[in-house]
């Protein structure tokens, strides 16, 4: 039993790029051409929209669909991620906190040491 696995084919992507540019620039031209003459909601909308054709374009390419391949692997690995509980984050927050306060406490009294020993020096 022989499968083969098709690759895909990615061609003129310096096309797809050029036509991505071109959508995501029209659409700030436009946006801010019509910026007084439509209503916000209106221009967000034409702007999600091409924005979504701009995705597509971009992800039929071979460095568009590395990305979305990442982002899906990326997705893929957050799931395995063993999140800590709730009293894990608190403790764990207030251990950082504590820990600044002394560091800046001890920064401080070295400052402030220093300051007084470099007064004395100078006069």
């Amino acid at each position: 039993m022989s499968t083969k696995v098709e690759e895909a084919q990615f061609s003129l992507d310096w096309l797809k790029w050029l036509v991505v540019v071109a959508i995501v620039l029209g659409g700030a031209v436009a946006n801010s051409f019509y910026a007084g003459d439509l209503a916000l909601y209106l221009r967000a909308l034409v702007l999600i929209v091409l924005g979504g054709v701009a995705a597509f374009i971009a992800v039929n390419t071979a460095k568009g669909n590395a990305f979305w391949n990442l982002l899906k692997a990326a997705q893929v690995e957050v799931r395995k991620v063993v999140w800590p509980s709730r009293q894990e984050t608190t403790q764990t927050t207030l251990i950082v906190a504590v820990v600044v306060v002394v560091t800046a406490l001890i920064l401080w009294g070295l400052d402030t040491g220093l300051g007084y020993l470099a007064s004395l020096i100078i006069g």
